[in-house]
């Protein structure tokens, strides 16, 4: 039996991450949680599936992770939420290859779709 996907939480705010890593787990989803971009980078994230990521947070920002990503990974899908949304923000994310771009707070359904994309559930 197939293990379920494994999806990274990239965000400084610890109950954002908290919230999350419950919703995950509750679509059958695995979670780990990462506080900054670079625990990400630093941490063993070879099994992970997908990142969904904050855009703005101490150090490494979440465009600047997405660019790591790309680099290391690029079939990696990328999720970003964020609390401060700009026009031009999410049209670089995008352009860049996140496959969403949600505003904070988000609803279950609109990340749930995003992630059936992602992971092509």
């Amino acid at each position: 039996m197939q293990s379920p996907p494994l999806v990274a939480v990239v965000d400084d705010d610890s109950l954002v991450r908290s919230s999350l890593m419950g919703l995950l787990r509750s679509m059958g989803l695995q979670a780990r949680a990462f506080d900054s971009a670079e625990a990400f980078l630093a941490g063993s994230n070879e099994a992970v599936d997908c990142v969904i990521s904050d855009m703005q947070m101490p150090g490494m920002s979440g465009l600047a992770l997405q660019r790591v990503i790309r680099a290391n990974r690029p079939a990696l899908p990328v999720i970003f939420m964020t609390a401060f949304p700009d026009a031009m923000t999410r049209k670089r994310a995008l352009a860049d290859g996140a496959g969403c771009y949600l505003e904070k707070p988000c609803s279950a359904d609109d990340l749930s779709r995003c992630l059936d994309r992602a992971l092509n559930l």
